[in-house]
């Protein structure tokens, strides 16, 4: 007699899974701190570029200033490479880990979200909008992930997202501030050089115009 075939498994319907965020979580955390370290790294070589600048304001010259010069572009340069990559990277990481929030928070509640799952990526990438979407991503996601009868406080997300506001703006400031320096005297105090890891970044790292030793 034919033994019968098993029948097959019961096929899951279609739709989003929950799959843990933590090794994301821990993976951008650990990037943070590197973006972190390579920013403070970036004020330090744009503090000593100011420095410089300042002598040659003063009307500094001979060998030493020439080369403290060289010494202050070359690591300027170098600051700007490592700031760059280490923040594509933690940028990537942190898509990642927010993309499996939200499909983790369409799990628990799929009516709590106001966008669809594709903005997760794309609001950040969109001119005007990114000043506020992304924030509603991460709103809905916090809400949906809160068990039924728990208010959910916003405080951490909007502080969250008013540091990173005013970090978009001050680096826009003081990286326009930077390129617009055409001489030591402006170069030596642009507003707001060090305080913003987006402008370190996003600043050419090249040999300063005002800068021809002889």
């Amino acid at each position: 007699m034919t033994t019968p075939m098993p029948a097959p498994p019961y096929a899951a319907p279609p739709g989003p899974r929950l799959r843990s965020p933590a090794a994301l979580a821990r993976a951008t955390a650990v990037l943070l701190g590197l973006v972190i370290a390579t920013g403070l790294f970036a004020c330090g070589t744009d503090l000593l570029e100011m420095d410089v600048a300042g002598d040659v304001a003063d009307g500094g010259t001979g060998a030493g200033l020439v080369e403290r010069a060289d010494q202050a572009d070359t690591l300027f340069a170098a600051a700007g490479t490592a700031q760059g990559g280490a923040l594509v990277v933690t940028a990537v990481v942190a898509l990642c880990w927010l993309w499996r929030i939200r499909v983790n928070a369409e799990v628990f509640d799929a009516s709590r979200h106001r966008l669809r799952r594709g903005w997760t990526i794309g609001a950040w990438f969109c001119p005007v909008v990114n000043l506020w979407f992304p924030r509603r991503i991460v709103v809905d996601s916090w809400d949906a992930s809160t068990p039924w009868g728990v208010r959910s406080g916003r405080t951490l997300v909007n502080a969250w997202w008013t540091v990173w506001l005013a970090d978009l703006f001050v680096g826009r400031f003081a990286d326009r501030s930077h390129r617009r320096a055409g001489t030591a005297d402006e170069l030596r105090e642009p507003p707001g050089r060090c305080c913003s890891p987006t402008a370190s970044a996003s600043r050419p790292r090249s040999s300063p115009s005002w800068w021809s030793p002889g």
